[in-house]
């Protein structure tokens, strides 16, 4: 089978496609033939090796795991004799988990991976578009935010993959929800459900005077001093992209907090949660999308060949949602 890996960190070009042995699953495993995957910002960031703090997961000098993509959506072609839950034909779709892998044309998961049968009205290239931004944006918003109906909440970068998911989770929620963006993705964050939008180029929101209940930076761009003053008393500040610069002031304002009038900074690392919790979200989030609560957004579409531009495409950081990247012999449909 074909892979992609790369053994040093550095441009898109170090991603290379290899052929490889096709692998045998586990009594406990499937084997799943990958029919889409994406390229997020997260696996641009492993593959650069920056910031530098990256590396402490991903090894210092070169990477320790050759592997990237971990968003998948496929059908199960091989089962161990121990499975129980799902049986060849099943398709499915979730994510690979820290080992990553989902650049190739098969993958072998545990049966107790986060994995689930996939949405009948969702396509493959959506189903995969849509985990990485509701398992990151769900835990954040409800388990750090404590979101409540009726809260206001402002989503900064509502356009991005994590932005869009973290906009459709908060009106799930029935917040009242801003969404912030560039000038060309207003439109398309008002049809995600956002109340109110601000386009960043024309408006800094920290001098409306406009406060909220929870502000959510999903491409860390915002700082909590920056902030501190749009939150309510008691308001909570969350951000996603996480960085050494950031944790002083975290431990800070947690042993400060009168000084800051209750209002928090939270942070999560959401990627390292235990399976069973991303398991529960990733059932939610395939009943959302059954009904329609849930719409998962992609930009653009790129064959599996095109691993290179594709990456080359999300380095540059103005995405709409997602990027997909689709097998040979299919559309991911």
């Amino acid at each position: 089978m074909r892979t992609i890996i790369y053994t040093k960190y550095g441009a898109p070009e170090v991603l290379k496609i290899k052929e490889v042995e096709k692998p045998k699953p586990r009594d406990n495993e499937v084997l799943i033939k990958i029919y889409a995957t994406t390229v997020t910002a997260t696996e641009c960031t492993f593959r650069k090796g920056k910031p530098l703090f990256s590396r402490l997961f991903t090894g210092i000098t070169k990477p320790k795991n050759t592997t990237l993509g971990e968003e998948l959506a496929g059908e199960i072609v091989e089962t161990g004799k121990d499975i129980k839950l799902f049986s060849i034909g099943d398709q499915i779709f979730g994510i690979s988990g820290t080992n990553f892998g989902a650049y190739a044309e098969y993958i072998c998961l545990p049966e107790d991976g986060v994995i689930t049968l996939k949405p009948a009205n969702i396509s493959y290239k959506e189903a995969a578009s849509s985990c990485d931004g509701i398992l990151t944006a769900l835990p954040f918003l409800r388990d750090k935010g404590n979101i409540k109906s009726g809260q206001k909440v402002l989503i900064n970068g509502a356009s991005g993959s994590v932005g869009a998911a973290a906009v459709q989770i908060a009106k799930y929620y029935e917040a009242e929800v801003t969404g912030v963006c560039g000038t060309s993705n207003l439109q398309m964050v008002k049809n995600l459900g956002a109340d109110n939008v601000i386009d960043y180029t024309k408006e800094d929101f920290t001098k409306s005077g406009v406060t909220y209940d929870i502000i959510f930076d999903t491409v860390g761009k915002l700082t909590f001093s920056l902030c501190k003053n749009s939150l309510k008393q008691k308001g909570i500040f969350l951000e996603a992209a996480i960085g050494l610069a950031i944790i002083p002031t975290v431990l800070w304002n947690s042993i400060s907090n009168k000084l800051y009038d209750g209002k928090k900074i939270k942070i999560a690392a959401t990627g390292l949660r235990p399976a069973p919790e991303k398991i529960k979200d990733l059932i939610l989030l395939k009943k959302l999308m059954e009904s329609g609560r849930i719409k998962p957004v992609i930009d653009r579409v790129y064959p599996f060949e095109q691993i290179v531009e594709a990456h080359r495409y999300v380095d540059k950081g103005h995405k709409k949602g997602n990027v997909a990247i689709v097998m040979e012999g299919n559309n991911g449909d």
